[in-house]
């Protein structure tokens, strides 16, 4: 942590001296980067039986973003044999709307693809659409026999998952016995996609890693970032193979896993996670940082870069995830001792304030040339 002043041009982080908003008593922190969002569906489908537009539900879940210091957002859209709001005519319909959209948005959005791998009849869609929309992240899913497990020792939660599909339990089930079927081609389609994604620079992992095994066997095709490996096992081998670790942010808020995985924080503990997402909670994104901060695992320092430079790295986005001249002006204002986040900055745009931050930015006039207007300083600051 360092008292000094942070100046912006163009968009740039750059060197002053220029208009200025006296920021004493806040945190100026680098923007977060979520490489895994997939709250983005509450906001297109608050219910599973009333979906809203889908720019409508982007521009939610931008403005959610937004507000809780995300810069860069990677919405994780299902590319799934479930059909429905995670099947590829959805993917599809997201991408398009998200390209639409893009133009307008508050954040810097984009798309990480979560593929079904037992979905081998897609794979030419699945690689027109990833080059057509210039998907820059996907990560391999294999939740088939998770789903097996559940029709037999949860019906109750199988037949809520099948109506958050429009399906009847016998129809879900069907859909799992035919992807099933296609078992023995996997590899193969997997392979193939790999050697896709290598030449069309396409970063790619898999989600959900059960054992080392596993991740031994992503490692050998290719998909090196282990997102939400289940088990310390699969975490360790990721971590021996140099592998990045991607945990969720709600898991260290909560102290564990929704679903009774392994804790995120005892794998940062042990050096074993180099970054965390969002996964279903935007605001958990800065919590975890001073959760583990609270907690004595990691200096402030080291907690934020776990959602700021660690994410840039991982995903080699070398113009973000950092307060440095000439890189993006991607900034979180943070109230120091509320630690509640007042401002958010995105590439040189204000696109969130709120506040005593607010009363700053609009209050500053600039000392050089008293003249100008509060509301012009507090604007040119911006630009």
């Amino acid at each position: 942590m360092q008292a000094r002043s942070v100046a912006l041009a163009e968009g740039r982080i750059t060197r002053g001296p220029l208009p200025a908003v006296d920021l004493s008593g806040y945190l100026i922190l680098p923007g977060i980067i979520d490489l895994h969002g997939d709250g983005f569906e509450r906001h297109i489908a608050p219910r599973p039986s009333a979906p809203f537009p889908l720019e409508t539900g982007l521009a939610s879940a931008d403005r959610e973003a937004a507000a809780h210091g995300v810069t860069t957002a990677y919405l994780a859209q299902g590319w799934s044999w479930e059909g429905g709001h995670r099947g590829p005519d959805a993917a599809e319909a997201v991408m398009a709307a998200l390209a639409a959209y893009r133009t307008r948005a508050l954040t810097d959005l984009r798309l990480q693809l979560r593929a079904e791998t037992h979905l081998v009849e897609a794979e030419e869609r699945l690689l027109r659409a990833v080059t057509a929309h210039r998907i820059g992240y996907v990560v391999f899913n294999d939740h088939l026999e998770e789903g097996f497990r559940m029709s037999r020792a949860a019906p109750a939660d199988f037949g809520l998952w099948a109506r958050k599909l429009r399906l009847t339990p016998e129809e879900l089930l069907s859909r799992m016995e035919s992807a099933r079927s296609r078992a023995r081609a996997v590899p193969r389609h997997l392979c193939r996609l790999a050697e896709a994604f290598d030449a069309l620079g396409v970063n790619y992992g898999s989600h959900d890693d059960p054992n080392g095994e596993t991740r031994e066997f992503y490692t050998m095709i290719g998909a090196r970032i282990a997102e939400f490996p289940l088990t310390r096992a699969a975490a360790a081998a990721a971590h021996a193979m140099m592998n990045p670790v991607v945990m969720g942010a709600p898991n260290v808020v909560r102290g564990g896993s929704q679903s009774g995985n392994i804790a995120a924080i005892d794998l940062i503990a042990q050096g074993l996670c180099d970054a965390l997402v969002s996964d279903y909670h935007i605001p958990a994104l800065p919590l975890a940082a001073f959760a583990l901060v609270d907690q004595g695992v990691l200096s402030l320092p080291k907690a934020w870069a776990m959602i700021s430079t660690a994410p840039a790295e991982i995903l080699r986005l070398p113009d973000r995830g950092r307060i440095s001249p000439g890189l993006r002006a991607d900034l979180v204002v943070m109230n120091a001792t509320s630690r509640v986040i007042e401002a958010t900055i995105c590439g040189g745009r204000l696109t969130y304030l709120a506040g005593a931050a607010a009363g700053r930015f609009l209050d500053q006039t600039d000392l050089r040339q008293p003249d100008i207007a509060p509301l012009s300083a507090a604007r040119l600051a911006a630009e």
